[in-house]
């Protein structure tokens, strides 16, 4: 059976399509999270999560929707919504002593959550806006289009350059902290 047949067998009960799509995929989905995230823990606290959400959207998945982008979108959303929370930043900075310090003086601190919403901050306010149809909203690329009264083609590069922007600011300001 394809992705697509599984998901939709799985949205009307059928726990042995996901064990397939679950065996066939888990791979990769760790893999890509491991992979921006750098921690194993955090890997796999948002791995949780991912399958997580895709249990509880399985009733709103669309058979023209093709499966591995919709799960990757909802890895991505999870990954996105991680950051925002600042556990990323939190644990990278307990985890070096000399960062811990730097974190701790009052002149050098900052609060990690406070840093991802000034990174956010610093997104145009389309991305801003973009990202948060898809990610927080889970619009899809058409709805994003019309709403913005742009092409899908062109909600998805907006939404795609606002991920790169951030994910180089938050790669400076880690950096940064590193230094510290």
């Amino acid at each position: 059976m394809s992705d697509e047949e599984l998901m939709l067998a799985y949205s009307e009960g059928d726990m042995e399509a996901f064990e397939v799509l679950y065996a066939r995929h888990k791979s990769r989905v760790f893999g890509f999270l491991l992979t921006r995230l750098k921690n194993r823990d955090d890997a796999e606290d948002v791995f949780q999560a991912v399958f997580s959400r895709l249990h509880r959207g399985r009733h709103r998945y669309r058979a023209e929707i093709p499966f591995l982008p919709w799960l990757f979108t909802i890895a991505r959303n999870t990954l996105i919504d991680h950051v925002r929370k600042g556990e990323t930043y939190a644990r990278h900075i307990t985890s070096s002593e000399q960062a811990v310090e730097a974190y701790a003086a009052p002149e050098a601190g900052t609060d990690p959550l406070r840093t991802t919403i000034a990174q956010l901050a610093r997104l145009n306010e389309s991305q801003r806006r973009a990202l948060e149809m898809r990610f927080e909203e889970g619009l899809s690329f058409a709805e994003i289009a019309q709403r913005t009264q742009t092409s899908a083609d062109n909600a998805r590069q907006i939404i795609s350059r606002a991920i790169r922007r951030l994910r180089g600011l938050m790669v400076n300001q880690e950096r940064r902290h590193e230094n510290n």
